[in-house]
């Protein structure tokens, strides 16, 4: 397997296999989790467009692409974060560039319980390892809950590090009012 890193993607038969797989694995968080998770479409265009965000393409032997991830240090690519937050509590990091944001990561179903996941998830960790970096995901309560993907992510990343603190830096709960109909 070959993770290849882009700035930008051009070719189109690529860019079309992206967002199928992107969309196939994010479409039933939009059923799952309140916040939306999948990107609209021109959304997803942008971000491939976007030189500010690496494009991580997993591909099999043959050249297939059978996974992909979005990895940026520059906070203000993310639209649904506040920058402001990381450079409050970690400045030094935030001022030299050294805080990531996975965007998303997803694997077509051909490569489900392959290496592909856990490749460009290394790929990412060592980049930020290498300059002593942190960096930062989000994972709705489903995933989470049924996934297990903080523990995932967790289990991943320590076994290339002995090192690595993994903590939860926020969380975000929604509340439902609800008025019955008088009995």
């Amino acid at each position: 397997m070959l993770i290849k890193v882009i700035d930008r993607i051009t070719d189109q038969a690529v860019h079309e296999t992206m967002w199928t797989m992107y969309r196939d694995a994010f479409e039933e968080l939009n059923h799952l989790a309140v916040q939306r998770h999948l990107m609209t479409r021109d959304e997803f265009d942008a971000v491939m467009a976007d030189t500010r965000v690496d494009k991580y393409l997993a591909l099999d032997d043959d050249g297939t692409i059978c996974g992909v991830a979005t990895y940026t240090n520059d906070l203000d690519a993310v639209p649904l974060i506040a920058p402001q937050y990381f450079e409050r509590h970690w400045p030094e990091q935030y001022n030299a560039h050294k805080i990531w944001y996975i965007g998303f990561v997803a694997v077509s179903p051909h490569a489900q319980g392959r290496e592909a996941f856990g490749q460009l998830v290394e790929q990412m960790y060592m980049v930020a390892s290498a300059q002593n970096g942190l960096v930062c995901l989000d994972i709705c309560n489903h995933n989470d809950e049924v996934r297990r993907m903080s523990r995932v992510f967790r289990m991943m990343v320590s076994r290339l590090s002995d090192n690595m603190k993994f903590t939860r830096i926020d969380q975000q709960s929604y509340w439902l009012y609800e008025f019955p109909a008088a009995a």
